[in-house]
């Protein structure tokens, strides 16, 4: 499927200047935009190079009775290119070739009129000419242009647009001097593919940006126009330890009872730690009750327990000791440690139950650990109930002990019971007779019949979403991501009723699913995420902000299931957000782009941004970690830390301890 990486044609241009600014300055550069689409990329390409701009019209010549069909072109200057094969092969008469292109010279030069304002062709012979149109397909139009185009005599000609199919390009560049192809999409099934917005650009828009590029002063001319990370620069507002100002925190967050604060990996210090001091502020200042994070139900309750003052564990490391799923080192490490413990203390100062603040897992993988604790629960409330839930649930006994990978297989390949009547008869049973079990003890009961019922929730979405892996009926991340938000409004919704007021909730997971999907490359692959998902239902009542960060140490695994390492964190890739930010020159800060409004502009143009999970594999970086997006879209507030180093697992193993020796940059990718 091919990636919608660019917002319009001008941010197009944005995209396609940065590859374009070996010709910056160069006083014989000179831009043509081929009519109608590439005029607006084409602008913007003239501006960041400070060169003139034109365009450059070009007219099929289609064998009359079947137009479709090329015979040849015509193009400015009155340049007529024929197609030999095409004329021979149908044998069209010379008279009709003549009499067809005077009829498309006569649109050409009104077209050339229209556009240019009585304004003349500019001199080409000598001169690098840059062509730029708004994306190839076959290449036709491109090829009548540069034929014409050589009539003139350049002494060079590059061919640039943002999106084309790769063969495209490689066929263009055996008839050019440089091809500049943005992106190549595969497979490639429009041009308007590659944009969120393509709407038809009209004569009249045409001839204002050609006037535009007309009668403006270069930007060299006079003062310095200022650059990206100059305005950048201006904006930042310096954070201590990637932690903004309360006030400017508070500001942010405003109203907002849901606050979704991302990270760019999960093995990062420097972002859990910004992120629990954040939300330590939030909980004491502005009432937050909750934490929700990327993490399984059960695992994360028995932190709420103790957090809560409830669990048998005495200390916060074994609180945590649940997290037993690869990768533990994801929260049982020195930074979750220290917050968990700070919960606690905190929580025993209130003596109200309602105003103590939780700490609860939103994910989906805990299928057999659900169904034990869906048991467990029963057979301290309803022990018939839990031997209906044996029984149900023994459906999954014939698919080993795994986490759902064997059930999910057999299951989507129809060898064996979905099981999934079972898990909803379960879920609406307990929903049924939940108001009574919760009835019975209080406070307390009404907390264990909700982890119940959302335990069993969770065995009917991981069923679901293990055996969506295997059967292809349905993206497994859209069907997470939908678990997530789920959960996430039910604990919103539990803990309202218990409190009388609205509830409050810090979110913690990674940026891929909190930073809206829609501002990325996942919208062309059909993908959404939490992030998404809470705006467009919550709309100005969220906020999300993301975490970045140029180089340094991370803790990951080189493969799923693999021993925590320390690995050195590669500098940001060339035309990423990570060097922009990095360009600017300060150890941290944040941008809030309710406020930086010219730096949100700038950050409205798709760039690489980099993401780190639980594995880091340098050596295919481009292709492993790296997604378009539009950062100021994609979050309301990013953070930018330019050197970070590993989070420290609680277990350290030898391969952490060792670390990675940095190698030489810049290195193969």
């Amino acid at each position: 499927m091919s990636e919608r990486l660019f917002r319009d044609r001008r941010d197009a241009g944005h995209v396609l200047a940065g590859l374009l600014d070996h010709y910056r300055g160069r006083e014989d550069v000179v831009v043509l935009g081929l009519p109608r689409g590439g005029v607006p990329v084409a602008y913007e390409v003239a501006r960041a190079l400070d060169a003139p701009l034109d365009v450059f019209v070009v007219r099929k010549l289609g064998v009359p009775g079947r137009e479709e069909l090329a015979m040849g072109a015509i193009a400015s200057g009155g340049v007529v290119i024929i197609n030999d094969d095409v004329v021979r092969g149908l044998g069209i008469a010379p008279e009709v070739i003549q009499r067809v292109a005077e009829q498309e010279g006569r649109e050409l030069l009104r077209r050339e009129q229209a556009y240019r304002d009585g304004r003349p062709m500019p001199e080409l012979e000598g001169r690098t000419v840059i062509l730029v149109d708004d994306g190839l397909a076959t290449g036709s139009s491109m090829r009548a242009a540069v034929a014409a185009l050589r009539r003139h005599r350049p002494a060079r000609i590059v061919v640039a647009v943002p999106a084309a199919p790769k063969s495209t390009c490689e066929e263009l560049s055996t008839v050019v001097d440089e091809v500049v192809c943005a992106t190549t999409p595969s497979p490639f099934l429009a041009v308007g593919a590659s944009y969120w917005d393509f709407t038809q650009t009209t004569d009249e828009e045409v001839r204002d940006l050609l006037r535009a590029a007309a009668t403006s002063a270069p930007a060299g001319a006079g003062e310095r126009a200022p650059t990206e990370t100059d305005v950048i620069r201006s904006a930042a507002i310096p954070t201590e330890d990637g932690v903004p100002p309360a006030e400017v925190l508070f500001d942010l967050v405003g109203n907002a009872s849901l606050v979704l604060i991302g990270e760019a990996s999960h093995g990062t210090h420097d972002f859990y730690a910004a992120r629990a001091a954040m939300t330590r502020q939030l909980i004491e200042e502005m009432g937050f009750c909750a934490v929700a994070v990327e993490a399984d139900w059960p695992d994360a309750y028995r932190v709420n327990r103790y957090v809560r003052g409830r669990s048998v564990d005495t200390t916060a490391e074994e609180s945590l000791r649940g997290f037993e799923r690869f990768p533990t080192w994801m929260w049982r490490n020195a930074d979750v440690l220290d917050f968990v413990g700070w919960l606690r203390e905190r929580n025993d100062r209130i003596d109200d139950e309602r105003n103590r603040a939780g700490f609860y897992g939103l994910d989906l993988y805990s299928l057999r650990r659900s169904m034990r604790e869906v048991i467990a629960y029963l057979a301290q409330v309803d022990p018939e109930a839990a031997e209906r839930a044996r029984e149900r649930y023994s459906c999954f006994d014939h698919y080993g002990t795994d986490d759902g990978q064997t059930y999910g297989l057999a299951a989507a390949l129809g060898a064996g019971d979905t099981c999934e009547q079972q898990v909803v008869e379960q879920l609406t049973e307990l929903q049924r007779r939940g108001s009574e079990y919760a009835r019975r003890d209080g406070l307390l009961a009404e907390d264990e019949q909700f982890y119940a019922e959302m335990n069993a929730r969770t065995v009917k979405n991981s069923a679901e979403y293990y055996r969506s892996m295997f059967s292809g009926r349905a993206s497994s991340w859209n069907l997470r991501d939908r678990h997530m938000v789920e959960t996430l409004e039910a604990v919103q919704s539990h803990l309202t009723g218990l409190r009388g007021e609205p509830a409050k909730i810090v979110v913690w997971e990674h940026n891929s699913h909190l930073g809206d999907a829609r501002a990325t490359e996942m919208a062309a692959r059909g993908e959404l995420n939490v992030g998404q998902l809470v705006r467009e239902r919550h709309g100005d009542d969220s906020r999300n902000i993301g975490f970045t960060t140029y180089t340094g140490t991370v803790t990951a695994a080189d493969d799923w299931g693999g021993a925590a390492e320390r690995k050195w964190v590669r500098p940001g890739l060339s035309g990423s957000v990570e060097e922009l930010f990095h360009q600017v020159g300060q150890k941290e800060f944040m941008l809030s782009f309710a406020t930086a409004t010219r730096a949100a502009e700038i950050l409205r143009t798709a760039r690489l941004e980099r993401a780190i999970g639980v594995i880091y594999r340098p050596d295919t970086e481009r292709a492993s970690h790296y997604f378009r997006s539009r950062v100021a879209d994609q979050f309301n507030a990013v953070i930018h830390i330019d050197d970070t180093r590993a989070l420290e697992p609680l277990e350290r193993t030898a391969q952490w301890e060792k670390g990675e020796v940095p190698e030489t940059y810049p290195f193969a990718v």
